[in-house]
């Protein structure tokens, strides 16, 4: 499990550092201008770590199935060598899969505006300043979209589904306490992260509304990122411990300003 989380915590830097330096700088600034290679390198750095993402959260969910169905086969199953492999394969696929996507949406004419409907070099918004016919494109960012989230997500469901069942025959409420903890923290991060993604990237370019898909996008480059190790942590008994005490000086603290 831990060797997972490394992996992602890692790929949350990266994913970070792609898209928030630049968008702070929108911020501050009228009008902030990226240019055209910048742009390209930006959206296959986005759309590389969120296929990556995606992989290793069904990968994570498999090890947690692993871990709570057949736990006497755990260690000879999810040897190193193995979660090495099945780390790789979701790196290896995840820089491979945007790269025909990227390709086609780069070689279309771009003879209008120049102004991009968003915080950062995304998909969608980059299809709309297109001055020719992207319906194609459209189609295959659709597909790819729908492979690269729908069959990983379906791989968690199915992962999930045989946990629950696993822990509705432990006959003790500590032990079905116990397995269920070791699996809440990954369940609530794959509900944001993939609830969000299906959001933006499942409907159709036409259909979808331009602050909406803002705010949606915001939650899973920004946002999510930020309180996953917050959500990991609060399973530790030494952070929640050290929590518990701050909240306890808080709360003296304010008490004795009342008083005085």
């Amino acid at each position: 499990m831990y060797f997972f989380l490394g992996n992602l915590s890692f790929l949350e830097i990266c994913y970070t550092t792609t898209i928030v330096p630049k968008m702070l700088r929108s911020f501050l600034t009228v009008r902030e201008v990226i240019l055209f290679m910048d742009c390209v390198a930006q959206l296959y750095s986005f759309g590389s770590l969120a296929v990556t993402e995606c992989l290793l959260l069904s990968v994570m969910s498999y090890d947690r199935y692993l871990a709570i169905c057949h736990p006497l086969s755990y260690v000879s199953v999810m040897n190193f060598k193995f979660c090495l492999q099945l780390a790789a394969g979701c790196w290896i696929t995840g820089f491979l899969t945007p790269i025909a996507m990227i390709v086609l949406a780069f070689t279309l004419p771009f003879c209008g505006s120049n102004e991009i409907g968003h915080f950062f070099c995304d998909f969608m918004p980059l299809l709309k300043l297109s001055c020719s016919d992207t319906r194609l494109v459209e189609f295959l960012s659709f597909t790819v979209s729908a492979c690269v989230t729908l069959v990983p997500f379906l791989l968690t469901l199915t992962s999930y589904y045989r946990i629950i069942l696993t822990i509705r025959r432990i006959p003790s409420k500590i032990g079905k306490q116990k397995a269920f903890s070791t699996c809440s923290s990954h369940l609530l991060v794959v509900s944001i992260f993939y609830g969000t993604i299906i959001i933006v990237y499942g409907a159709p370019v036409g259909n979808q509304s331009p602050a909406l898909n803002k705010a949606f996008s915001l939650l899973y480059t920004v946002i999510s990122p930020m309180c996953n190790p917050l959500i990991y942590s609060l399973r530790n008994k030494e952070v929640k411990a050290a929590l518990r005490k701050v909240g306890r000086k808080t709360i003296t603290f304010l008490m004795k300003s009342d008083v005085s």
